[in-house]
This record gives structure tokens, sequence and C-alpha cells, in this order.
């Protein structure tokens, strides 16, 4: 009688942290529409609505011309789990985390880079983005010069164009971690932007996005 009580309450504390998982976990793409997100394009190259689109539960975009679709909501101190594919010739894209300020091609944050063969990459976006890997600290230090890349850790986890790659980022109190398929390519601490909207950029070629979501922590 007690293994079968024990048995039961285990069961019931599953249920229970199960529960408490499936509650925090926010889907950024509902698999149907775009409605918590804005498309971002630079007027004289094109429409917002034509850049990014959903079709047979997912999100496409065209890759050109340049732009980005941005979270709604801005979020601090989560785990984020996103998957990509590139359709055609593998090209440049990003996913643009702690997106602050206003809505520039492209805006202040730290990428989690996706251009084909460097996914894994940080890359520092306006003046003042900051962060340590190891032991040394990258600083954007003027608007005129506000790109800063840092190489991954590790060489290419990615899969073959067509395939489907995911990537797991992990953002908390300024440190920040990325996973490709598994592999940890980067870490970084002392990171200056620690919340802020979520973007994926159109920067060259057609690929898809699928399983987009976050946990806060």
């Amino acid at each position: 009688m007690k293994t079968l009580l024990k048995s039961a309450l285990l069961l019931v504390l599953s249920l229970v942290v199960l529960s408490c998982s499936t509650e925090k976990k926010i889907e950024l793409f509902n698999g149907q529409d775009l409605d918590n997100w804005n498309i971002i394009v630079d007027s004289e190259d094109g429409e917002p609505k034509d850049l990014f689109y959903v079709e047979d539960g997912l999100m496409n975009t065209i890759g050109d011309p340049f732009g980005y679709i941005r979270t709604k909501e801005s979020y601090s101190n989560y785990k984020l789990h996103l998957e990509w594919r590139w359709t055609e010739e593998p090209s440049n894209s990003g996913v643009l985390l702690n997106v602050q300020g206003p809505e520039l091609i492209f805006p202040h944050c730290v990428e989690a880079q996706l251009m084909h063969g460097k996914a894994g990459d940080f890359v520092l976006m306006g003046k003042g983005a900051a962060i340590t890997v190891k032991d040394s600290t990258y600083l954007v230090t003027s608007e005129e010069r506000r790109y800063l890349a840092i190489q991954k850790f590790e060489e290419s986890s990615e899969n073959p164009a067509g395939e489907w790659n995911s990537y797991d980022i992990t953002s908390k109190d300024g440190i920040l971690e990325l996973y490709v398929n598994s592999v940890l390519q980067n870490k970084g601490t002392g990171m200056t932007l620690t919340e802020g909207n979520i973007a994926l950029q159109s920067e060259g070629g057609p690929m898809q996005f699928r399983n987009i979501y976050l946990q806060p922590l």
C-alpha cells in the first residue's frame, strides 16, 4: 500500500512540474500568423508585408531586401529555442537578441549569427554593445563602426543546406550562451544589453523558421 501511495505521489508531482514548465513556455511563433511581430524594412527597398510570411506552418523570409521581423514584446532572462533551414543557396541572416532603440537596419542588439558556416558567432551592434568572451572584452565604441564580430568556439556544427538546424540560446543576467545543434559554440559574460525584443533577419537568401519559443528564467 505504501509503495502504491508513493508511486501515486510521484506521478502527481511529475504532472505538477510538467504543468509549470508548460505554462512558462511562450510561443513566439504560432505557425499561423505574425500578429505578435513587427516587420521592419527600408521603405525604399520594398513593402514590409512581402518580406516575411507564413506558409504550411512555417515562417518564411525571401531574404531580399534587407530587414527583420521583431517581437512586439520585450524579454529578459530567458532560454530561446528556434529552428531554421536554407531553402536555396545558403546566405546570411541572424537572431537579434535584446533589441533596443529605434528600428534601424540593423538595430542596437547582440546578434547570434546565422550566416552559413558562422552560426554561433556573436555580433555586437551599436555603440555601447559589449561582452566578455574568455579573457577578452569586446566593445563597440562608435556608431561609425557599429559592428563587431566574435568568432565561435568550434568548427561549424550546422547541417547541410536544406536540413533543419537548432539554436538554443540562454540570456541571463548578462551571460549569453549559444548552442548550435546541441554544440556550445559561444559563451560570454558582462553583456551590456540584457533585455529587449527578439528579431530574425532577412539578409540575402530565402530561409524558413519553425518552433520558435522562449522560457523565462
